[in-house]
């Protein structure tokens, strides 16, 4: 194997230390490789309210579990992530003990699911803003789930007023945002046909679909934004280069990159310093069987 056709990585970094709000699995089975990203938002809530390690944390664990036996069952992409999105509300509904739980404390979280299957193509299945670039044979790099989270664009705008009116300290900004914060988790929590993965969808999950072909020499590398700082907002590369760094020196080598620049940072327009950030990194080294 030479240094474009790096093995399987996984990588699962929390921003602080002991706890992770992303998770990464990969599910083998004789039919396909199933490659799975979530990445958990960050509670707005002021506590927890189903696990004492962490709502957000439990519920992404608790969806890959709840999923994996759904694939092996045979459900389809939308069938299994209903499947498992009903069993991961029936075991909140059990853990809260019938608390009244906010909505806009009901956790959330983004997910990518890409499927290698038989048929030679990969199957995607996206809710929410993780970022899957595929780097082809010729050292091209495809990003095949171009989105923009529109609501950051709102954030950064109204970060950038508080920096303005000379609010820097993180605890005090992110108090004047909680209640837009809050509100938009409702929203999130309640829309008809939600684009982000909830524990009471409203109707079917508005996921983006898509199959491309999964050609010999190819390599998939699907993150969280938390990851994607190097690219956005941080321009530390370009997602070009940050596919050609983790094919030829692995993932972990760029986590370090990104936390070292972090911890060097001042302020700036994010809620959060620095995020949780994970990877996998999967080499197509023959077409999907």
């Amino acid at each position: 194997m030479n240094a474009c056709q790096p093995r399987l990585q996984t990588i699962s970094h929390g921003a602080t230390a002991g706890h992770n709000e992303d998770y990464v699995a990969v599910f083998e089975s004789a039919d396909a490789t199933d490659l799975i990203v979530l990445d958990g938002a960050t509670s707005v809530a002021e506590r927890d309210y189903i696990d004492a390690r962490g709502d957000v944390a439990w519920f992404v664990h608790r969806f890959a579990a709840a999923l994996e036996p759904a694939i092996r069952a045979g459900f389809d992409q939308p069938e299994a992530v209903r499947h498992a999105i009903d069993t991961v509300r029936d075991a909140c509904l059990t853990r809260s003990h019938g608390a009244d739980i906010p909505v806009y404390a009901w956790p959330i979280a983004a997910l990518t699911w890409i499927r290698a299957g038989s048929d030679g193509m990969l199957h995607l299945y996206c809710l929410g803003d993780c970022i899957t670039l595929m780097r082809l044979p010729d050292g091209g790099v495809v990003d095949l789930d171009p989105y923009k989270n529109p609501q950051e664009a709102v954030l950064r705008a109204e970060i950038a007023k508080l920096r303005a009116a000379g609010l820097d300290d993180p605890a005090t900004r992110h108090a004047r945002l909680l209640p837009m914060l809050r509100a938009r988790r409702e929203q999130q929590n309640g829309m008809a046909g939600p684009s982000i993965l909830c524990l009471q969808p409203n109707g079917a999950f508005a996921a983006r679909r898509r199959a491309v072909p999964a050609p010999a020499g190819a390599m998939l590398l699907c993150m969280t934004d938390g990851f994607y700082r190097l690219v956005d907002p941080y321009a530390l590369h370009t997602p070009a280069s940050l596919a050609e760094a983790c094919a030829h020196r692995g993932l972990e080598p760029l986590l370090v990159q990104l936390r070292e620049h972090e911890a060097l940072m001042t302020a700036g327009n994010s809620v959060k310093r620095a995020d949780d950030a994970s990877a996998v990194l999967w080499p197509v080294s023959r077409p999907a069987r």
